[in-house]
């Protein structure tokens, strides 16, 4: 590993991207760029790097991608480089280097605190021999004594003596002619407070000059205004470059304003020539030249322009993950200049709405690592710009609320939500549409909590306000029915559920059409409820004409219609028909892996169904062998700890359980257990489950004095968290019950499989499945009494 240290402006950036490109016409190998200015950018790089390499998160996190990156190129025996530009704190930079491999690592700073980290490489500038000897070359001025005089001036800084070169060549002048520009042109007072700080007084007039320069070089006021267009944009955005295809100008002179401006050493391009750079040193020159002419407004307004032109739809932010990425670096670039704030109305407004589709940005594209700081900073710049009260300041409150619970904090995101609330009732009022929306999310997270009976009463208030006020037809309306019945379905109440969802779907149908998302959402959850509710005939029906629809609408590839195809072979299963469920199932699964990548969550999901399917169908090893190959895959690519990890590791043991590998599971289950009541909490549901899943585990190795007492907790949490009709509840009592019986505690378990087959016939139907199971435990109990009885 290597530092190139040295002030700005003297080519550090120069010399890596000269290493880079001379690797690049070699074929070196890798070859990885990241602007490491923050740490944000330098993990935006890394996980662009690491997606180029196939290593990045399959759930969009650039924290993640970074660390994979790392272990890739740690373990790699490919040569590469790797650099890591205007990179300032060693502390924050250590972490993502590979610890082996063959990958060399550059870094450019000025911060020689990274001579900690390995060899170190002094970039002062030019030695004046340098200095005279780039002059004559770049002008094609013969005058050494001149040449020499202008480089004492100019203290042989590199940057300032590229841009005197292009001025001194664009204008045909000679060095004397271009020191007498140089001493008249006086730098404004802000600058002149500046100056030589951590550059020579000399360069920024340099800077200045050749700015003068291309701004009035020929006598072509379109040209003219394109290249001040540009300069002013580029001051304002990401030092690490801005993509060429988002450029625009509005009178379509942008080239011959790059080449203007590249001539004159004020912009160059990266090494793959699809990104405008511009020197930081530059940037800087650049605003604090408009401040002092108090012509801010200008710049500012150019990059609000700008951005605004490429800003998406939510919907859309997964697929254009990267250029969003590179989206949210720019913004948070103009940010950082401060003179957003000082600009004139509306610009502060405009500027922290981009923030607020920056933070929605990263929580939509699963990068937890810069959704939750991103939100808190632009949450704390609302609050000091717009103060605690105002409108968007409630939507970043809500923005970082729903941060948190797409990370899975929960409690902090019911916490914010229910803070968020208070204030939009008391701010907007309670009919105020934002405060529906505010409701409607604070019942979605208790819902997710598994706060079942909490969520439905905030949902039913929510509707019942809602609905005179935005009329029954208001797609927020649809959404919230749509909330509601799911609410309703997890509370057990599948009846409420079911008639909720058809009413709801006849609405989307009417108001959205056949073919809306909004419409195709409704169907998918409609028919997974008509399966819980032993509808399976139902179910396979719906499906199978969501899947026709979603292939002829969407494509049979995207990730959708897959989506549809794996609900439909689920249901194939549940109704019985495994013929049908493992093929398709199989499809399914190879379709994931070739268009969404082996190690794409939903690609784990589908593995995990077929090993379902597998199991049910008797096919214990293949089953085994998948799960362990999920349990695998998940926790390489998602970690340990999380949702779907500890329930690939549920399942795998389950499996275990039913090939006979009694021990193996318990062992298994216990760890998961303990691992979600410490990662989900004790009343999660799947806490639950994992209690209900070793209780059933130690019953079947025959431990009846751990598996009853377990049996009797889930039971008693169930009843406590969904009630006595909730399907789960019923299988709890069920379960005890039927560990009464093994145990040959008749008494107990007969009137308990009576009362809950009562209970189950009532709530779920006589041809429930969980019905029959009840019915049929409940005769065996009975056989075994009429056997005691003789």
């Amino acid at each position: 590993m290597a530092a190139v240290i040295g002030m700005r402006g003297t080519g550090k950036t120069h010399l890596a991207a000269a290493l880079a490109r001379d690797d690049i016409d070699t074929g070196h190998g890798l070859v990885g760029w990241v602007n490491a200015g923050t740490i944000e950018t330098a993990l935006t790089g890394l996980a662009e790097i690491a997606d180029r390499l196939g290593v990045a998160d399959p759930q969009g996190d650039s924290a993640i991608s970074a660390r994979r990156l790392r272990e890739h190129l740690s373990g790699s025996r490919e040569t590469g480089l790797l650099i890591f530009d205007n990179a300032d704190d060693p502390d924050r930079i250590r972490p993502l280097l590979p610890a082996a491999g063959r990958t060399m690592i550059l870094i450019t700073s000025t911060n020689r605190a990274f001579d900690q980290l390995g060899e170190t490489v002094d970039l002062t500038g030019f030695t004046r021999s340098e200095a005279i000897h780039y002059l004559r070359g770049a002008t094609k001025l013969a005058d050494q004594d001149g040449a020499h005089a202008l480089a004492a001036v100019l203290g042989d800084h590199p940057l300032a003596l590229s841009t005197a070169a292009g001025t001194i060549t664009g204008r045909h002048l000679t060095y004397a002619r271009y020191q007498d520009l140089l001493d008249a042109r006086s730098l404004p007072e802000i600058l002149g407070r500046k100056a030589g700080q951590d550059y020579p007084r000399s360069v920024a007039q340099a800077i200045l000059l050749s700015i003068d320069n291309i701004e009035t070089l020929t006598d072509d006021p379109r040209l003219d205004a394109a290249v001040s267009r540009l300069i002013g944009v580029l001051a304002m955005l990401s030092p690490a470059g801005v993509r060429r295809d988002i450029l625009l100008d509005p009178d379509d002179r942008l080239d011959e304003a790059l080449e203007r401006c590249e001539q004159a050493s004020l912009l160059s391009w990266s090494t793959a020539a699809d990104t405008v750079i511009m020197h930081r040193l530059t940037g800087r020159v650049l605003r604090e030249r408009a401040e002092s002419a108090n012509a801010t407004n200008e710049l500012v307004a150019g990059a609000l322009d700008l951005l605004e032109a490429h800003i998406f739809s939510e919907d859309r932010a997964w697929t254009r993950r990267e250029e969003g990425a590179h989206l949210v670096d720019h913004i948070d670039a103009l940010w950082g200049t401060r003179l957003p704030t000082r600009a004139a109305d509306p610009m502060p407004a405009r500027a922290l709405r981009l923030r607020r589709w920056a933070v929605r940005q990263m929580i939509t594209s699963a990068n937890v690592t810069r959704s939750i700081p991103l939100g808190l900073e632009t949450l704390t710049d609302h609050e000091r710009v717009l103060g605690p009260d105002h409108p968007d300041t409630l939507v970043a409150r809500n923005n970082l609320a729903y941060a948190y619970e797409s990370a899975g904090q929960l409690a902090k995101a019911i916490h914010l939500y229910q803070a968020t609330l208070t204030d939009c009732e008391r701010v907007l009022g309670s009919d105020h549409p934002d405060t529906f929306s505010c409701r409607n999310n604070l019942a979605s997270a208790y819902r997710f909590a598994g706060q079942i009976d909490k969520a439905i009463r905030l949902y039913e208030t929510n509707l019942a306000d809602s609905e005179p006020i935005l009329g029954r037809d208001h797609p927020d309306l649809l959404v919230s029915h749509n909330n509601l019945a799911l609410a309703y379905y997890a509370a057990g109440q599948l009846d409420k559920a079911i008639r909720s969802l058809e009413l709801n779907l006849a609405d989307c149908e009417r108001i959205l059409g056949l073919d809306h998302p909004r419409t195709f959402i409704n169907r998918t959850n409609l028919a997974a409820i008509y399966a819980s509710a032993g509808r399976v005939d139902k179910a396979v029906s719906a499906l199978e004409g969501i899947l026709t629809d979603s292939e002829r609408i969407l494509g049979p590839d995207h990730p959708d219609t897959l989506t549809t195809r794996n609900n439909l072979a689920q249901a194939y299963g549940s109704a019985g028909n495994l013929g049908k469920a493992i093929p398709l199932h199989r499809t399914t699964l190879t379709d994931s892996e070739r268009v969404l990548g082996p190690d794409h969550p939903d690609t784990l999901i589908a593995r995990n169904n077929l090993a379902l399917a597998y199991r049910s169908a008797g096919r214990l090893d293949e089953a085994t062998a998948l799960f362990e190959t999920t349990l695998t895959d998940s926790q390489r690519v998602l970690g340990p700890d999380h949702p779907t990890t500890l329930t690939a590791r549920n399942n795998l043991a389950l499996a275990y359980q039913s090939a006979g590998q009694v021990g193996k599971a318990i062992a298994a289950l216990e760890t998961t257990l303990a691992d979600r009541e410490r990662i989900l909490g004790l009343d999660h549901p799947g806490t639950s489950i994992s209690r209900n899943s070793l209780a059933f585990a130690y019953q079947a190795g025959g431990q009846l004095d751990k598996a009853i007492p377990l049996y009797e907790t889930t039971l008693t949490d169930r009843l406590r968290l969904l009630g006595p009709d909730h399907p789960d509840t019923l299988v709890s009592r069920n379960n005890l019950a039927f560990a009464f019986q093994t145990g040959g505690q008749l008494g107990k378990a007969i009137p308990l499989f009576e009362t809950t087959l009562t209970d189950s016939e009532r709530v779920l139907g006589p041809n429930h499945p969980t019905t029959l199971t009840i019915r049929n435990n409940l005769a065996r109990a009975h056989a075994s009494e009429g056997r005691s009885a003789d």
